[in-house]
């Protein structure tokens, strides 16, 4: 496949170039994530992005189509999706209608498989997107691995066969990126499609630069103690360790009661619905009140 130098249109030819235009945009991408999208960009193949739920996956795809002023076109993966909900489906209703209409008129009915009658669905929609796509197929790991093994043919040409009309292939071809929470393994052929990264929980520094962009106003003191408290409630055996989205709600809940005079060790601990949304891991850490810095 050749190359598609998408670097090029978002005018990061280098990793630093990228990161910088990406935090433009309010996301903080360690170095091995850039280095991962910016060949996935050069190399024009698609990205798979696997790591635990809130790590930041999906807002790669929104972040990327912000940045090259392209559509977003989401798939979101579910058990039992099939191709025609990925693809494309026949407006049925549609095309009776126009039977019925063509038959009152006593005209001829004509081609019921044209275009008039086809429903785009995500697939379709990123092969025809006239300017491309970021095409983001979320969760794919939910699908079953049926659906795993159809997109093979897709991620290799970017075309898809419509036995009424013959095979449309992308003028422009789409961004493609790949999420899985991996809740099961995902096929060796769909990965060797893939430039692969696993995405892990940010690191102190960058998860403090995180809560300074998304809650302003918070203070490098109570943003250095929220982060230290993040990473001793993900030490803990939990059934889900929170990601990145549950901190930041965390912090404008806390800084929210701080501002109404709640101290920072109490304000953390009655805005933990934000960040814990499991009883069992609610009631864990508030036994535990010094994983907040609350004291015992």
């Amino acid at each position: 496949m050749p190359a598609r130098p998408f670097a090029t249109e978002v005018g990061a030819d280098s990793v630093n170039e990228l990161g910088r235009r990406l935090a433009e945009h309010r996301y903080y991408a360690d170095e091995g994530l850039l280095t991962a999208i910016h060949l996935a960009l050069v190399l024009g193949r698609p990205l798979a992005l696997e790591g635990e739920p809130g790590v930041g996956k999906t807002q790669v795809a929104k972040v990327l189509a912000d940045v090259l002023g392209r559509e977003l076109i989401r798939l979101q993966c579910y058990e039992g999706l099939d191709a025609s909900q990925a693809l494309y489906e026949w407006d049925h209703p549609k095309q009776l209608l126009h039977v019925r209409v063509a038959e009152a008129e006593g005209r001829d009915v004509g081609d019921l498989y044209d275009e008039r009658f086809l429903l785009e669905r995500p697939l379709l929609r990123g092969v025809r997107a006239a300017d491309g796509a970021v095409l983001l197929i979320d969760e794919i790991d939910r699908s079953d691995s049926e659906f795993e093994a159809f997109l093979l043919e897709f991620l290799s040409d970017f075309q898809i066969t419509i036995p009424e009309l013959g095979t449309l292939q992308a003028a422009r071809p789409p961004i493609v990126v790949i999420t899985s929470n991996r809740t099961r393994e995902l096929h060796d052929a769909l990965k060797r499609r893939c430039l692969y990264h696993w995405i892990p929980f940010p690191d102190a520094e960058r998860e403090r630069r995180i809560l300074r962009a998304h809650a302003p106003g918070l203070d490098e003191a109570a943003a250095a103690t929220l982060v230290d408290a993040i990473k001793r409630v993900r030490g803990e055996t939990l059934l889900k360790r929170p990601g990145i989205a549950e901190t930041i709600d965390w912090a404008q809940g806390a800084q929210t009661l701080v501002q109404e005079g709640a101290p920072w060790p109490e304000a953390l601990l009655r805005s933990l619905g934000l960040l814990l949304k499991e009883q069992e891991d609610f009631e864990h850490v508030t036994r535990r009140p010094e994983l907040l810095g609350a004291g015992a």
